[in-house]
């Protein structure tokens, strides 16, 4: 769901209600004065002539501005709505200078799960994972180095009281995708509670924290709302390789992982959803210069220390741009 388009700013509304209660006056001084230039003849008779006494104050001029013309009058004179906030004025959840988010992106079979595992034992990251690429719904689980919470979408529909439970539950009962904005709202929930527990070791004093989402955003849509609403990214890292590898680790995994997707059909319909929808997401934030590319065709340990370094180059403040590994 994409962002409507911006309003006219506020200030700018105002300037045209001002600019309407201006011209409603001049065109009330300028009837008084054609009023007062008409022959006397033509006026009624019980009408006294106008004085010429020199105290008589001047009839206002058609261009003099109205000294009661302020901001506050304004909205009186016009019926048009005061805009909604566009998503610049709009406060965010969590601010990128005490929370640390670093979005992991790339193929079905590219390896974001091993090495996101990587990356919490080395800096101590709370891993938030989103939808499977092909799946019904999305898979949003919580995990880092000391549990695994369980499947925050699953959990939610049984927790007591949930807002969402009832809707999630149907929604996967139907075969649905559970909507972007519930989602979005799960992973913020999960941050806020992971920040809750206090946790200790570096990057989670003062109420900081480090938070690695693992396949999301997919989707532009789903980019630009936790963007806009809950908290600025600082980094994608985006694991690369050719559909033919990709193909091969997703067959050998399905030998053991009892994946229905895992098959040859599905995967070239998880590829095809993947170049079709998150590539632009990619795109979007290359041209943001957060996207740091990694070959993720080496082996485990190559790809660990490629990602080590550039994590540890953000978290220090000394990346900055687009990187190629």
């Amino acid at each position: 769901m994409r962002l409507g388009a911006l309003t006219m700013p506020i200030l700018d509304k105002l300037s045209h209600a001002l600019h309407l209660d201006k011209n409603k006056k001049d065109k009330k001084d300028k009837k008084a004065a054609e009023k007062a230039s008409e022959p006397e003849s033509s006026k009624p008779a019980t009408e006294p002539p106008a004085s010429t006494s020199a105290n008589t104050e001047p009839a206002p001029s058609a261009t003099a501005e109205p000294a009661s013309a302020t901001l506050e009058a304004a909205p009186a004179t016009t019926d048009e709505p005061v805009p909604a906030m566009s998503a610049e004025e709009k406060t965010r959840v969590f601010d990128k200078s005490g929370v640390t988010v670093i979005f992991v992106l790339g193929g079905p079979g590219v390896g974001k799960g091993t090495q996101c595992a990587n990356l919490v034992n080395d800096f101590g990251f709370c891993h938030l994972s989103g939808a499977r690429s092909g799946s019904a719904t999305p898979c949003v689980y919580l995990t880092d180095a000391r549990h695994v919470a369980g499947d925050l979408l699953r959990a939610e529909q049984n927790r007591e009281g949930s807002e969402y439970g009832e809707m999630i539950r149907t929604y996967i009962k139907e075969g649905q995708i559970v909507p972007m904005e519930v989602t979005i709202k799960l992973l913020e929930n999960a941050m806020k509670a992971a920040l809750a527990e206090g946790r200790s070791g570096e990057g989670w004093a003062d109420g900081k924290g480090r938070f690695l989402i693992d396949g999301f955003p997919r989707k532009m849509d789903q980019a630009e709302k936790f963007d806009d609403e809950v908290c600025e990214c600082s980094l994608v890292l985006f694991f690369t390789t050719t559909e033919e590898e990709m193909s091969k680790r997703l067959l050998k995994r399905g030998e053991t992982s009892g994946r229905e997707d895992d098959n040859a059909e599905s995967i070239k319909k998880r590829l095809l959803v993947y170049q079709e929808k998150t590539m632009p997401v990619i795109e979007h934030y290359t041209k943001l210069h957060k996207v740091a590319s990694i070959d993720a065709s080496a082996t485990i340990e190559e790809v660990h220390q490629k990602a080590k370094a550039i994590v540890e180059g953000v978290l220090s403040g000394a990346v900055s741009r687009n990187i190629t590994a």
